[in-house]
């Protein structure tokens, strides 16, 4: 779920690829909340996965991102 992630990270919100690892926080990648809003949203358009952006927000990293995702398309 991390390529999945990252490549919407890069495509969508155009973070440079090499800022996006597991261990990036938001901060790292210049993510702001207004950034992870519109990634709430393309997760729900792209993936049919209902994350809020609270949820994203709470995660520290860029991999806690994608372990909630995860846990989330295991459930659609």
């Amino acid at each position: 779920m991390f390529e999945t992630l990252k490549e919407i990270l890069v495509n969508k919100l155009k973070v440079t690829p090499e800022q996006v690892t597991p261990e990036s926080t938001k901060e790292d990648i210049e993510l702001d909340s207004l950034a992870v809003v519109e990634l709430s949203l393309v997760l729900e358009t792209e993936l049919g996965i209902t994350i809020s952006d609270d949820e994203l927000l709470d995660a520290e990293t860029i991999g806690d991102m994608a372990r909630l995702i995860e846990e989330r398309s295991a459930r659609v």
